[in-house]
């Protein structure tokens, strides 16, 4: 191949994770003119041309090409579309530079090879770990003989995926292969740059459960290589995290630590093998005491780059494109993983599709579905439908003991996000319980769980014309920090104004409820929205009441222990959903069900403290030294440039509402509380609580 002339003009398909590496790596090359980027998703397209000014944004292959004329173009996209746009590019005369794996067949990447060589482009592949600084120093000590004859590699890896978002099912939680496919292949290749061809690769995989929308979430390869052994332990589970590479040789062993980008080796000493074993340990920790601050502050100051390997690949791509030489990596090199992955890769998938296609089968009709039916609130939504003779069918994102044996209970498997499945879901059944939404996770839980779920979920009734929904949503919409006091709280009471200040549960909820208005609206959707309290009962005895913080183990409380709390007991709630469903006047209006009785704060926490004991380490903070701290914080965040999670408008916010007025639901639906909060309380924490409930007697005694 004859040098590029000029400057090498490169374009970029995909913006998502990697893409961000790859252009950081090239905006620092002088002979690099980075001439545009493509992405069916235009608004982080558009994000990272505003970053690397980058003139060219479009949504695909053809429009860049046509537009920019790159030389060369980086296939950064998820690995299902690598072989179609591969293929693509190389037949609109660029060269390609894909990511890893290469393809997701051997099939695939014997087209894309065969392409290229007709089509006479440079076809490589991006195998990142080769690049990565530690990775190395590793080999270059192998090769130096510095841990004498190699025998055998360990390659340890933990990692963690984001969430489902929710939407289509991606490949992660639809391909039982994708864990190996995305990170085995990094091992594989790496193994043979150590130990040799890979003889034989025996694979095995198996799901442990943490994981919902991860099924094989543990991997373990033993590799026979014609130098030794490699053995590679890929882990969705394990912590702390680790990502680590140890060659034991004849002489001594090499430890390369890819997060801390250290690279260690522990030589054979003379003497007795103890005193050789303590000097090894001396010398390191004394180095590492050095080294580690060093790499942080190297990390800090922009010295020490993310993802090093992945810049370096698609910089030395680039420099040998320019240059007219051979690619680091040939497309026959980034090939052959994926030959000895395959078969494992086939069987994982095989077994993934016979379980998701299992979720599908067909469901007798049923009086009523209840969705997020394993949590506190769902369980006792079931055993009163179940109670009152109705035939009942649960949606869960993975098998729950209790549920699955539960006589006459259709247990539907499946993630609240994945259209199909709530779809599945719904069909045939008369009333749907809306209670599940995500609690806890990053931005991604609460989209998947509450706003893909609800969507799919009003979606899925108005197709199958179900005759009510009830949802449940919360209080957390309502205005917190700008509410007065003096004015009672109803249903119409303002929403949030700034639901994302106040955090990605309060925003994804008021989303949601919004939906659902907006279908009950516009799309005749037969829906009734209750907004419990805080709920309590038997098992809620650990969860913080509002006002309060768990952080570090502890409960921080804010404020006055005099300020009350908005609380009802669960099986009260469970009577207002079932008044919901059965109500003729409740269609299409919204209901807080809060107990008239209240309580202060300071109480429910010492009734707490009786339960927990020791377990419970609980600190007061003043609201004006709460507030100062926060202000600290949101200080700090604007100096740093990073979002923090606490803020003045939090603080604020953390004040629990007060003053309700619940005739709406007493008048509409009948709904007053039958167990009441004093029982309620007695229950929850197994301790009288005669003399905290305050307001009308208890209504079992009335």
């Amino acid at each position: 191949m004859n040098p590029i002339q000029g400057k090498l003009r490169v374009g970029i398909v995909g913006a998502g994770y990697v893409a961000r590496y790859h252009l950081a790596a090239l905006s620092r090359l002088e002979f690099v003119d980075i001439v545009g980027i493509c992405d069916p998703n235009l608004e982080a397209a558009r994000a990272l041309a505003a970053v690397y000014n980058i003139d060219f944004v479009g949504p695909g292959l053809d429009e860049l090409v046509a537009a920019c004329e790159p030389h060369a173009v980086h296939v950064l996209t998820p690995p299902s579309s690598h072989c179609q746009l591969t293929l693509q590019a190389l037949d609109l005369g660029c060269h390609v530079f894909v990511e890893k794996p290469m393809a997701e067949s051997v099939a695939e990447c014997d087209a894309m090879i065969e392409r290229a060589q007709a089509r006479g482009r440079v076809l490589s592949v991006d195998h990142s770990d080769l690049f990565d600084p530690v990775v190395m120093e590793a080999r270059r000590l192998v090769q130096s003989g510095a841990c004498g004859e190699p025998l055998a590699v360990d390659i340890v890896r933990s990692s963690d995926y984001p969430a489902y978002a929710g939407g289509p099912m991606p490949a992660m939680v639809r391909q039982g292969s994708y864990p190996f496919r995305d990170l085995g292949v990094h091992g594989l290749y790496v193994l043979e740059s150590l130990l040799g061809p890979i003889g034989h690769l025996d694979v095995q995989y198996r799901s442990t459960g943490r994981q919902p929308n991860l099924k094989f979430d543990e991997w373990h390869a033993t590799a026979t290589c014609a130098h030794g052994t490699g053995r590679l332990l890929l882990s969705w589970n394990a912590r702390p995290m680790q990502n680590r590479l140890v060659v034991h040789g004849t002489g001594g062993t090499i430890e390369a630590d890819r997060f801390l980008q250290i690279c260690r080796l522990a030589r054979l000493l003379p003497g007795p093998k103890f005193i050789g074993i303590v000097l090894n340990a001396f010398t390191h920790g004394l180095r590492e005491v050095f080294r580690v601050p060093w790499n942080v502050l190297r990390f800090a100051t922009g010295h020490l780059r993310a993802s090093p390997g992945i810049q370096q690949g698609a910089e030395a791509f680039a420099r040998a494109l320019h240059e007219g030489r051979p690619p680091p990596v040939s497309a026959e090199e980034g090939r052959r993983p994926i030959a000895l992955m395959e078969a494992a890769c086939v069987r994982a998938d095989a077994e993934r599709a016979r379980e998701l296609d299992a979720r599908l089968a067909p469901l007798a009709p049923a009086d009523a579905l209840v969705t997020g039916a394993s949590g506190f609130l769902g369980r006792r939504v079931v055993a009163a439908l179940r109670a009152r003779g109705e035939r009942v069918r649960v949606l869960v994102r993975s098998p729950h003991a209790v549920l699955d044996t539960t006589p006459d209970l259709q247990v539907v498997i499946g993630d609240l996000g994945d259209p199909r499945i709530v779809e599945h879901a719904v069909a045939g059944v008369r009333t749907v319980y809306h209670v599940g939404a995500a609690m806890r996770g990053d931005a991604r839980d609460f989209e998947a769980g509450t706003l893909w779920g609800t969507r799919n979920v009003i979606d899925a009734c108005v197709r199958h014309m179900v005759r009510r929904v009830v949802y449940v949503s919360s209080l957390s919409v309502l205005d917190h920090a700008g509410r007065d006091p003096a004015v009672a709280v109803t249903e119409a009471s303002a929403y949030e104004p700034r639901p994302g200040d106040r955090g990605a549960y309060t925003q994804t909820k008021l989303a949601a409820e919004t939906m659902v208005i907006e279908a009950i609206r516009e799309r005749a959707l037969p829906a009734v929205i209750l907004r419990p309290g805080q709920i309590v009962g038997p098992g809620a005895e650990r969860v913080t009441p509002n006002g309060t913080l768990a952080i570090a183990g502890r409960w921080i409380a804010v404020g006055p222990r005099s300020q009350t709390l908005p609380l009802v007991y669960v099986d009260d709630v469970v009577d207002g959903l079932l008044l919901a469903a059965g109500s003729p006047d409740a269609t299409g209006r919204i209901f807080n069900l809060v107990d008239p009785h209240t309580v202060a704060q300071g109480d429910y926490l010492d009734m707490a403290k009786t339960r927990l004991g020791s377990e419970l380490r609980l600190v007061r903070i003043p609201a004006s030294i709460f507030m100062a701290l926060a202000a600290g914080v949101e200080l700090l965040g604007r100096m740093l440039g990073r979002d923090v999670p606490l803020t003045r408008y939090r603080a604020r916010s953390l004040r629990p509402l007060a003053n309700f007025d619940t005739t709406a639901a007493h008048a509409t639906l009948g709904w007053m509380p039958r167990i009441g909060l004093r029982r309620g309380l007695e229950a929850t924490f197994s301790v009288a609580a005669t003399d905290t409930a305050r307001g009308a007697p208890d209504h079992l005694d009335a």
